[in-house]
């Protein structure tokens, strides 16, 4: 039993810095535009497509996807933000128009990915050398320890754009108060623009390590990560990226250490039950503020 519970410790591990950087970019979305992004999960799997496309074709490995998704899915973003979000302001209710919004994209991206790949399960038929390592009494796949390596440097790395950078400190403030830097004379769609793309990229990232962390994954598997990210959002305080990262990890692990002691089937149950506990304890969540009135 010992050997059980710290082999979930070591996934929940794994999985929950997964999960937090699914939940660490939907909430840097919500935070700065007030969109909910529906079609979230989608962006996550169109990136493990991508990483699938690259080794079927190209024969390149998994991580050297990592930089062209982040790419790709930032370019993609910029332009996809004007094109969908600005007319949502003209609506009277946009946070509702926004899950509307992008329930239809994501459809259409989950329609788009079954036209191009089909309904079949898709895996990337690749192993690293050694397969496993050793971590006490515990062997963990290398593929794995790999991918939350890279979530742990993806994390940083945006910890320190936040908090380090000009672009990044302003993506703060808006997520604190929107109006407020636009008398300052911040243009707040180029930053909402930013906000995006830089969503997008994450996500994308985030599909190729997807492709390394869980054995398949399909064309309709973007519904799933799409709730696992609105739950870490909600558990870490909606609109506070570092909240989510916190959360995203404590999911992964009350996920994977469920399995320990219940039946497989019984983990996400968990899961939820953490997250309605937190919005019956906690409204804004376990890592955000009272709002004062």
């Amino acid at each position: 039993m010992h050997l059980l519970i710290l082999n979930g410790l070591a996934n929940g591990l794994i999985v929950g810095g997964i999960y937090a950087l699914v939940g660490v970019s939907l909430s840097l979305l919500y935070g700065v535009l007030r969109v909910v992004n529906f079609a979230h999960g989608e962006f996550v799997i169109g990136g493990s497509f991508v990483a699938y496309v690259l080794f079927q074709r190209f024969g390149l490995p998994p991580l050297a996807a990592v930089p062209v998704a982040a790419v790709a899915f930032f370019a993609l973003g910029w332009p996809a933000y004007y094109l969908l979000i600005p007319r949502l302001a003209r609506s009277e209710d946009p946070e509702a128009m926004s899950f509307l919004l992008m329930y239809g994209v994501s459809i259409a991206l989950s329609a788009t990915l079954l036209l191009l790949f089909e309904a079949d399960t898709r895996s990337i038929d690749y192993s690293f050398t050694p397969t496993s390592v050793a971590i006490g009494p515990v062997y963990v796949s290398t593929a794995r320890l790999l991918a939350f390596a890279v979530a742990v440097l993806v994390s940083v790395a945006l910890a320190w754009f936040l908090f380090r950078t000009l672009h990044g400190k302003a993506l703060r403030a808006a997520i604190m108060n929107r109006d407020a830097i636009q008398i300052l004379g911040v243009d707040i769609h180029r930053l909402s623009a930013l906000a995006f793309a830089l969503a997008s990229a994450l996500a994308g990232v985030t599909g190729v390590l997807v492709a390394l962390v869980f054995p398949a994954f399909n064309a309709f598997s973007g519904a799933e990560y799409a709730i696992i990210g609105f739950v870490v959002v909600v558990l870490g305080g909606l609109g506070n990226p570092i909240g989510a990262l916190a959360a995203g990890v404590l999911y992964g692990l009350a996920e994977q250490l469920a399995t320990v002691f219940l039946p497989q089937a019984m983990a996400p149950i968990v899961g939820f039950a953490i997250l309605v506990g937190t919005i019956m304890l906690r409204p804004e969540g376990l890592f955000g503020r009272r709002a004062v009135r």
